[in-house]
């Protein structure tokens, strides 16, 4: 009788275990950044729709990204800037071991938008232009950071040679923008984010008093070297009307949104579901998410070399995005390189085998 009575409660409870919501992780960046509230439209606007209960991490940025969905249990998805998964990929294939275990199981789920890059100094500066920073103190924002890869990058496409340690500073945002604007122990804070970006928009009226953003002069040497990797943009005035008064030419990176290449049916199947959602809500995303989801194409291009999507997202996608007319093939990435100072801003360093 009491073996009955088991069995009927189990039985009751069966359509509930059935119902249970997959509890996902999506790990972002900073709080005031852009991926972050990109990540929490995805969360009320899409995995709901998927039956999915996803958390939104702040992070330091698209390095720590990288090593948290590919260690930390409940990450299933990542914001990642694309300089940065093209550093993991170029590493590993220079022989880099560990940073091919960290890489080499990740998945593209899609191309976002364009992130602009801005270099920050004070407003009576007399520097008026991004090629002349070299030899100026940067803060190139947090080690595990993607403003640090792409601050360290550039620097090194630009001029020939790493950002000297000595002149490489490494903390957040807002401690660095607080340094320029009132120690000036910095000379010019970068800061990479997708307009409006939530840093920026905060600021008041007087904020046009105390910093500017440089600009970018297409003629200048140093700037052809760094559209190739980089494209150029522009921070425009409408984003930032509190302070801003006119456009600013500029440089950008790409945002893509990653996964793992999971195997296990059941996270496939959350997953496949998650994708068919963001399908379904990629309308309700672009008019009522982030002005961001506007720049965002139902779109799946071929990748850079050794770049790869997961499939079973990919098949939902590309159903969805067929009415869409194919798009050039994305830069490749820049070459292989060995630098002490990237391995640090990959988080790489420590962990060598």
């Amino acid at each position: 009788m009491k073996t009955l009575r088991l069995a009927a409660c189990l039985l009751l409870l069966l359509p509930c275990l059935a119902m249970a919501r997959s509890e996902f992780k999506i790990v972002t960046a900073s709080e005031r950044g852009t991926y972050i509230q990109i990540g929490r439209d995805l969360s009320t606007m899409v995995a709901e729709s998927a039956d999915v209960s996803l958390e939104v991490l702040p992070s330091k940025g698209s390095a720590e990204n990288v090593q948290r969905l590919r260690f930390e249990p409940g990450v299933k998805l990542a914001l990642v800037q694309s300089d940065v998964y093209q550093a993991y990929i170029d590493r590993a294939a220079a022989g880099d071991r560990q940073a091919g275990r960290i890489i080499k199981p990740l998945r593209v789920i899609l191309p976002l938008y364009n992130e602009e890059i801005y270099f920050v100094t004070r407003a009576d500066s007399p520097l008026k232009y991004i090629h002349e920073i070299k030899g100026k103190r940067i803060n190139v924002g947090p080690v595990g950071s993607g403003t640090a890869l792409s601050g360290t990058t550039l620097y090194r496409l630009m001029f020939g040679e790493a950002l000297p340690e000595s002149n490489a500073s490494y903390l957040s945002n807002e401690e660095a923008l607080s340094k320029l604007a009132t120690d000036k122990s910095l000379d010019v804070v970068m800061v990479v984010a997708g307009q409006p970006a939530k840093l920026f928009t905060d600021m008041k009226p007087e904020a046009r008093d105390y910093i500017k953003f440089l600009r970018l002069d297409p003629a200048a040497k140093e700037s052809a070297k760094a559209v190739r990797t980089y494209f150029p943009a522009t921070i425009r005035s409408s984003s930032y009307p509190n302070w801003l008064n006119e456009d600013v030419p500029t440089l950008t990176v790409k945002a893509f949104l990653v996964t793992y290449d999971y195997e296990l049916q059941k996270t496939q199947g959350a997953l496949t579901q998650f994708a068919d959602a963001l399908c379904g809500r990629f309308d309700a995303l672009q008019s009522q998410g982030h002005p961001k989801w506007k720049e965002v194409k139902m779109e799946l291009p071929p990748l850079g070399k050794r770049w790869k999507y997961y499939p079973p997202m990919e098949r939902v996608l590309r159903s969805c995005a067929a009415k869409y007319q194919p798009v050039a093939r994305m830069n490749d990435g820049p070459e292989a390189r060995a630098c002490s100072q990237a391995d640090k801003v990959l988080g790489l360093c420590s962990s060598r085998p």
